[in-house]
């Protein structure tokens, strides 16, 4: 089933600058997946290795965090929004 993936500006530069990018998958970490398998260089910025997001991180399905669900094995239904949300930490 097809889902929306929304890729935050600070990931743009991977993904051919596009801000929504269409996935197919019955899990968030199948939809993951499938965009990671179209930009190779987005895998590496939000995965510790092939099944493991970066502790920093957070995927949200229509708005809820998926660490409160079922993490990458959440299941999503056709027209769903994931949203990658990386923490991005500053200084000066």
């Amino acid at each position: 089933m097809s889902v929306s993936v929304l890729i935050p500006s600070a990931l743009r530069a991977f993904v051919d600058r596009k801000s929504e990018i269409e996935a197919e998958g019955a899990t968030v970490g199948e939809a993951l997946a499938h965009v990671a398998a179209q930009y190779p260089d987005l895998k590496h910025q939000i995965y510790e290795d092939d099944t493991k997001l970066r502790g920093f991180v957070n995927v949200f399905v229509d708005g809820t965090n998926i660490k409160k669900l079922n993490g990458l094995e959440t299941p999503v239904a056709a027209g769903a929004t994931v949203m990658i949300v990386p923490a991005i930490a500053g200084g000066y």
